[in-house]
């Protein structure tokens, strides 16, 4: 048995997505939606698990209907939800969003006053924290001062129990308040010393921390994308990770060079983009299963670069991310599917390997056997052809209590 009950814990956000099912339609013309887990660390918690690691959660949800999704989703797919605090005074956030064009993906965020920033210090267990081999921050718990404290007991504690630190930078302006409720899908924003010196503060507890070129420069404070490195190597001794896009990825351990040459660069699949939301926790999922078991850096960034494929190739954000099963099969047999939606044996694996249904009590109901059935015919007096009639009403009966 593990010394652990859990490989990772995921600490933050949390939302409801809404996801237009109109596609190419403007957001304000979208009519109909489909509801998912979201929120970056929650996305990630789902990600892993998925992917075979066993993971807990600490957000805030609302106690309402959306709060309890939450928590029965997250349960559903196997993450551990015992630390979410259900808020009574706070909603549960909310995200709407659409798919307009190759590269459009607007969504609006509905946080104001929400749950998950509701969390505080006084949240944090560190017996909880104590049953994990690591955890995971992301940067919006950075910017206000009540999460922030809670962001800050996670990491104080982690690294005097000695768990591994993990990072997602996670920069959203909007989040910061740098741009107003129609920015909500942007990820660029003009230089914040503020947000950069709330970053910088940080840095020294990761072991990993994973961005785009657009986080590293607000995390490093610099607009070139070396300078920004090597502004958070100064900081941290932390494996950075950064994300190229259709590209792949660097995998920085030590010093930063002076260009991505072949050596820490690992190239991506070259796929069709669907919707790129999620696609970045899609790609930590991916990087954390092989991270968290110690596998070396090409198959972490492989299983990175796969499950982010994986993520923009379909709709939803944690919906879409891969099993363990599926995502062995493709990088094995690749696909030759630019869309990998359009892969039935893709689909087929997906849809086989992510269910989760687990019933407490199984009841069954038995009415195969002939025999016995033959013999209560001859006891009332019935014709045999009943037991045909009956069976075809069991069936019925059971297929429409189960649906």
């Amino acid at each position: 048995m593990s010394e652990k009950d859990f490989d990772l814990i995921c600490i933050g956000r949390s939302c409801v997505d809404l996801y237009s099912g109109e596609f190419g339609v403007p957001l304000e013309r979208a009519m109909t939606f489909t509801k998912s887990v979201g929120g970056s660390p929650m996305n990630i918690a789902i990600g892993t698990s998925r992917l075979g690691l066993r993971v807990g959660a600490i957000t805030g949800v609302g106690q309402e209907d959306n709060g309890r999704y939450l928590k029965w989703q997250l349960s559903c797919e196997g993450v551990d939800v015992s630390a979410v605090k259900t808020d009574p005074k706070r909603l549960t956030a909310m995200v709407l969003l659409s798919i307009r064009g190759d590269n459009d993906f607007p969504l609006i965020q509905y946080r104001e006053n929400c749950a998950d920033m509701g969390l505080t210090a006084e949240d944090i267990d560190p017996d909880y924290l104590a049953r994990a081999g690591a955890v995971l921050v992301t940067g919006t718990h950075l910017s206000r001062e009540g999460v922030r404290s809670a962001t800050m007991k996670v990491l104080e504690t982690a690294k005097r129990l000695g768990l591994k630190c993990i990072l997602d930078i996670d920069f959203r302006p909007n989040l910061w308040g740098l741009q107003g409720h129609d920015a909500g899908s942007s990820h660029w924003a003009e230089a914040s010393e503020q947000v950069t010196s709330e970053y910088k503060k940080v840095l020294p507890y990761f072991d990993l921390i994973v961005g785009t070129e657009e986080e590293f420069f607000i995390a490093g404070g610099k607009t070139e994308a070396m300078e920004a490195l090597r502004e958070v190597r100064r900081l941290s001794k932390a494996l950075l990770v950064f994300k190229l896009g259709d590209k792949g990825c660097a995998a920085l351990p030590g010093d930063i060079p002076d260009s991505f040459v072949d050596e820490v660069v690992y190239p991506g699949f070259p796929v069709k983009v669907f919707n790129s939301i999620g696609a970045g926790d899609g790609f930590m999922s991916g990087f954390l299963r092989g991270w968290l078991r110690n596998e070396d850096l090409a198959s972490c960034c492989r299983y990175a670069n796969a499950a982010g494929a994986f993520a923009v190739s379909r709709l939803g954000c944690s919906s879409a991310y891969p099993s363990w099963t599926e995502l062995q099969y493709f990088v094995s047999h690749g696909s030759k599917h630019k869309w990998l939606r359009e892969d039935a044996m893709l689909e087929q694996i997906h849809w086989a390997t992510n269910r989760r249904n687990k019933w407490k009590n199984l009841a069954v109901f038995a009415f195969d056997h002939r025999e016995p059935f033959s013999a209560l015919a001859a006891e009332t007096g019935r014709d045999a052809k009943a037991i045909t009639a009956f069976k075809n009403l069991a069936f019925r009966a059971v297929a429409e209590a189960s649906s």
